[in-house]
């Protein structure tokens, strides 16, 4: 496998403070990384980037939600998902949240996109080689 690590971004800046977390990540980061923004299409982002090296993606939570809000079939989305991570041939690494741990949100949009997230996880997980959860910095081995 040749080539840079390719960070592939899901998120997007639509405030100041949007804009303020997304400039830290970019530091954080530093320099060697190959940065890919892409909101909605990450299967082709996935795709494209195949053979360039290894892949990480931030995240699934605000890929998903940004499906959610352009009223876009996020299933059919994330089945794409799954069929283009069984295809790939450089390491990706995902990272998503796990937002069914607290209350039961009061409106049904946030009940909605916990219930999809935890499905798109379960999906996810399902399908990699090797799953962590991340506690307090610590990982824990679930696959």
């Amino acid at each position: 496998m040749t080539g840079a690590p390719v960070y592939i971004a899901t998120a997007q800046a639509h405030d100041d403070e949007m804009r303020a977390r997304i400039a830290h990540h970019v530091i954080q980061r530093g320099e060697g990384w190959t940065t890919i923004e892409e909101p909605l299409d990450l299967p082709g982002a996935l795709k494209r980037t195949d053979g360039q090296g290894p892949r990480l993606v931030d995240c699934l939570t605000f890929w998903l939600a940004n499906l959610m809000m352009a009223d876009r079939q996020w299933q059919i989305e994330a089945d794409a998902l799954i069929a283009v991570l069984a295809q790939q041939v450089s390491p990706v690494v995902l990272v998503s949240n796990e937002v069914g741990m607290g209350i039961v949100p009061e409106n049904a949009l946030a009940r909605a996109f916990r219930d999809a997230q935890g499905w798109l996880n379960q999906r996810v997980a399902s399908a990699a080689d090797e799953v962590e959860f991340v506690v307090a910095g610590l990982p824990l081995r679930v696959k």
